[in-house]
């Protein structure tokens, strides 16, 4: 039996939740960006009230290292550092595009990936239902960086890398290599942008939210394994250079 919380502050809605064996007990959500970093000590105290439990029965703290705001993944991991500093136990941190493709993963039939993990209740569907013209699928999340650029990577059906996370600048020939060959999902609120650009009939499109339960299952897959992130060299994953106007 183990209890890790998890957190998010990598995009617009932040939220955290403390979880048993990747099974969510108690869960916070805040949707006003500039907030964050007010709203998330009082919401993982709420959690643990809730739960009942004491700091000290966490075995591991869990955080989107990004990409993401900037502002948003500093707030973050220092939280989680903190926390993991203070009660010594592990820190695990995760990808956001990753956290972003399992959550969409969640969404899909069985038969489309083999039988499916533990996972958070799905929320929404998937537009033109992953599997129906019999090709291979692929998960393509996208955090909008601004302009025409995100910041996106693709995911095979068990969430293996097919591309590295990277900050692209999407043209309309983007992907087309992959989608010739793959069904394509793509998630996120950078996905709007490629939906403009894009009529490939291989393109997909999801609305499913991910959320700090996702990043959660994933959490204790590292755990088992005992996958941990040192703290001190812990840094957020940017992507991209931050940029000060002089």
């Amino acid at each position: 039996m183990a209890f890790i919380l998890s957190i998010d502050t990598a995009v617009e809605n932040a939220s955290v939740c403390i979880a048993k064996d990747d099974h969510m007990l108690a869960f916070r959500e805040n949707n006003k960006q500039k907030d964050h970093a007010s709203w998330i000590h009082t919401a993982i105290l709420q959690l643990l009230q809730e739960t009942g439990l004491e700091r000290s029965a966490l075995d591991a703290v869990a955080v989107t290292a990004g990409p993401g705001s900037y502002t948003g993944l500093r707030v973050g991991l220092a939280t989680a550092k903190g926390l993991c500093y203070a009660l010594n136990i592990p820190l695990i941190t995760e990808n956001t595009l990753r956290v972003m493709a399992y959550a969409v993963r969640s969404e899909l039939p069985e038969q489309s990936i083999g039988g499916k993990e533990n996972e958070s209740e799905p929320t929404e569907r998937i537009t033109n239902e992953a599997g129906i013209n019999h090709l291979p699928t692929l998960i393509c999340p996208m955090i909008d960086a601004r302009r025409m650029e995100v910041f996106t990577a693709v995911y095979d059906i068990q969430l293996s890398e097919t591309l590295k996370p990277a900050a692209v600048i999407l043209e309309a020939s983007s992907f087309e290599e992959l989608l010739d060959q793959n069904q394509v999902i793509f998630c996120g609120n950078g996905s709007e942008k490629w939906r403009s650009l894009s009529a490939h009939p291989n393109a997909r499109y999801s609305n499913v939210k991910y959320h700090a339960g996702h990043l959660s299952v994933l959490a204790f897959a590292k755990l088992d394994r005992r996958d941990f992130t040192e703290l001190a060299y812990a840094e957020p994953v940017y992507l991209k250079n931050f940029y000060t106007p002089q």
